[in-house]
């Protein structure tokens, strides 16, 4: 073996130390990011590149990719908006049944025009690699400070009760802000007040005590799309009480059973 590859979702350093390990360190982590929408990648990884704990190396071939602050500015060493600041190949020219072109430019050219915006925040590093930190339109934002889901996923996931976890911060239509965690158990682990507070030190001691969740719940699954990737949009929607079959397509995801189960919480109020 020479090569693992990984896409879906953002790649934690300890499965890159896990492999290291486990696999060897010739093996190469290559760590990718794309979209369908583009029917390809963003960034990706390459031979002659380095290979860095919970980074991808560079940007792909033939992808003017940046990071953007909200005024349209590139930073690097920062958190921003994935940007393609030229045309790529496989970029789609339209929609269908769009036919003035509003969802198309209001999906991709809105936020900077002329300039496609992903959805992605992602940092630019000063030595070329690409950190993706999840979906910008399911970022926590706890008092107007920007928190990244994976920084908590790399913390509540490396713990032996915890099989995975979800993240979701939802603005509520009475002003309020609800940020719940919620986790999937190991075989034999039972949420009780003992873990609620490791998982909550772990939180507030390695990511920060901003990241620390309003709530702690315990589902029996989360659901995916069929790539992968933890449903943080379409949850995040119904947990602002958007009806379940306008969230996304059932078909979509690799376990509709799961996306039901969290229209229990709908009801939920913030916490103070």
């Amino acid at each position: 073996m020479r090569l693992i590859g990984s896409t879906g979702a953002p790649l934690s350093p300890q499965s890159y130390h896990w492999i290291r390990d486990h696999v060897g360190d010739r093996v190469q982590v290559a760590s990718t990011s794309g979209g369908t929408d583009v029917v390809s990648g963003f960034a990706g990884s390459a031979p002659t590149t380095a290979v860095c704990a919970g980074e991808i190396s560079a940007p792909l071939l033939g992808v003017a990719l940046a990071a953007w602050n909200g005024d349209g500015t590139p930073v690097v060493d920062e958190v921003g908006e994935l940007v393609v600041t030229a045309p790529m190949p496989s970029m789609p020219i339209y929609f269908w049944n769009d036919p003035d072109g509003h969802r198309y430019h209001d999906a991709y050219f809105g936020t900077y025009p002329g300039v496609w915006r992903h959805g992605d925040w992602v940092t630019v590093t000063s030595h070329g690699s690409i950190i993706v930190s999840g979906r910008s339109d399911s970022t926590l934002n706890r008092q107007g400070v920007r928190l990244g889901s994976a920084d908590i996923y790399d913390v509540v996931e490396d713990l032996p009760e915890i099989r995975e976890a979800l993240v979701i911060g939802a603005e509520l239509a009475d002003g309020g802000y609800w940020m719940p965690l919620f986790v999937v158990l190991a075989d034999g682990a039972d949420l009780d007040d003992e873990l609620r507070e490791r998982i909550t030190t772990a939180i507030r001691t390695q990511a920060s005590p901003r990241h620390v969740p309003d709530e702690i719940i315990a589902v029996p699954s989360i659901p995916h799309t069929r790539t992968g990737k933890k449903l943080e949009v379409p949850i995040k929607r119904l947990l602002q009480g958007a009806p379940v079959e306008k969230v996304v397509g059932s078909d979509t995801i690799d376990a509709p059973a799961a996306l039901h189960y969290f229209t229990r919480f709908i009801p939920r109020k913030a916490h103070p």
